[in-house]
């Protein structure tokens, strides 16, 4: 005891260069945080630099994340769905295996195409223009639908529609995040999702008063869908690339400073700049191949995709209630509008508490129990509140699997477009074989 005791005393001359060798070690590290520092800041105080982060927060609230809002509402899958009930099958000779052929060859042209444009995204100095030039792109294709005369024609359409979409999804996630920190990304993780829902909703909504001009100058109503809904999106494509900035350090809404601590910002909770991050695509690509949690999250997105797949037959499900047409598309508002209240409530709660995994869990309970529901019962009221939670339950485990992978490989950024297009990519793959599920007749039920 002695000996341990004698072993770990200190001279009075040895504690004086430890102490000065912590302070040596305090002073470089503080000397480093000043050099990454602009020096346009270090004037400022911190709670200047707050109060300047509060304003640039606000501004990319107000300009940054509407847009993106805005433009997920005009990337609406819902229209395909809605012209099922207004004769698309009888005027393109189609059967419901066909039909089901048609929703999931999108994915054919999706799925590939995600990996190249994150490549290309995480690259450019213009990833604002290139999402907007994707959704004109994708809005004339979506156009040219009307013009199908053939099943195999829409086949076509499908394909090209599906690589122009593939750009829009994991382009957004990446652009946010290339503008919001870890903690500030929830929350507009979310809003791009309302976005998506507010689509799904007033999608059916658009569509139920679009196909009452079904003939209309000798049209169709189906066609006439594809044609409004797709000008909308090339109109407003076009208008959003000339207002959408870009990154932070040379954004037009931001002031010289406030570029710089919008950059510093980003800098600082990575732990390393922004500028330190040129990496490769293939080596980007290759170490989010070596990290095992890509996989874990590339398995989940294929569980919470395959449950995803609903939407596509949404309207047809709704509409074995036994309502006409437009009473059917209005109809699949309500859970869609519901879903944003209900993604706004759990993000705030998980920014809150800092929790991702129990409102995740509770949301696959929630479906569960609904499909039960809906499996179990006729009464047209029990189904119906069923179909109110189910794009909560198949679209909300997707927002905290996103929010994961931004708070597991913040950076760099490379790596994260990598993954997130990795987990987009493979995980969507659920959406080909899923579409056919939802294609099959109705089966016998046999009661002992």
């Amino acid at each position: 005891m002695s000996h341990q005791v004698e072993m770990s005393a200190t001279t009075p001359a040895e504690e004086k260069l430890r102490d000065d060798h912590l302070e040596d070690r305090e002073v470089k590290h503080d000397d480093h945080a000043i050099a990454i520092m602009p020096e346009s800041l270090r004037g400022m105080s911190e709670q200047e630099r707050n109060k300047m982060e509060k304003a640039i927060v606000r501004k990319m609230d107000l300009i940054v994340l509407p847009i993106i809002m805005l433009l997920y509402i005009l990337n609406c899958e819902q229209n395909l769905a809605a012209a099922k009930l207004k004769g698309i099958l009888t005027d393109l000779n189609m059967n419901t295996q066909q039909f089901a052929t048609a929703i999931s060859i999108l994915y054919v042209g999706y799925l590939p195409f995600q990996i190249p444009s994150n490549y290309i995204i995480s690259r450019l100095s213009r990833p604002g223009l290139y999402i907007c030039v994707a959704v004109v792109i994708w809005g004339t294709i979506s156009a040219c639908t009307a013009a199908a005369q053939s099943y195999g024609a829409l086949l076509g359409i499908r394909v090209l529609l599906g690589a122009s979409e593939a750009v829009f999804f994991p382009g957004a996630l990446y652009y946010l995040s290339a503008w919001y920190t870890k903690k500030e990304l929830g929350k507009r993780y979310a809003a791009l999702f309302i976005g998506q829902q507010l689509g799904n909703g007033f999608g059916g909504l658009i569509a139920a008063g679009v196909l009452t001009m079904d003939g209309h100058l000798g049209i169709a109503g189906w066609r006439w869908l594809f044609i409004i809904e797709g000008s909308a999106t090339v109109g407003l494509g076009a208008i959003f690339a000339v207002l959408m900035p870009e990154y932070p350090h040379n954004a037009r809404i931001l002031t010289p400073v406030q570029r710089d601590l919008a950059v510093w910002r980003l800098e600082q909770e990575a732990g390393a700049g922004e500028a330190h991050e040129d990496i490769s695509n293939l080596k980007a690509y290759l170490s989010a191949l070596r990290d095992p949690k890509i996989y874990c999250l590339v398995a989940c997105m294929m569980c919470s995709q395959c449950m995803g797949t609903v939407g596509n037959f949404f309207p047809t499900i709704l509409n074995s209630l036994g309502y006409n047409t437009t009473i059917t598309l209005l109809l699949t508002a309500p859970p869609y509008i519901f879903a944003c209240f209900v993604f706004y409530g759990l993000t705030v709660y998980s920014d809150r508490k800092g929790v991702f995994y129990w409102p995740l869990m509770i949301c696959l309970f929630i479906g569960i129990a609904v499909y039960i529901i809906a499996l179990s019962t006729l009464n047209t009221g029990a189904r119906y509140f069923a179909m109110m939670f189910t794009a909560i339950s198949n679209v909300v485990p997707q927002l905290f699997l996103y929010n994961t992978m931004s708070l597991h490989i913040a950076r760099p950024y490379p790596k994260r477009a990598a993954g997130l297009a990795l987990m987009n990519a493979i995980g969507g793959t659920s959406n080909v074989w899923g579409s056919y599920v939802w294609a099959w007749g109705p089966r016998r039920v046999f009661r002992l």
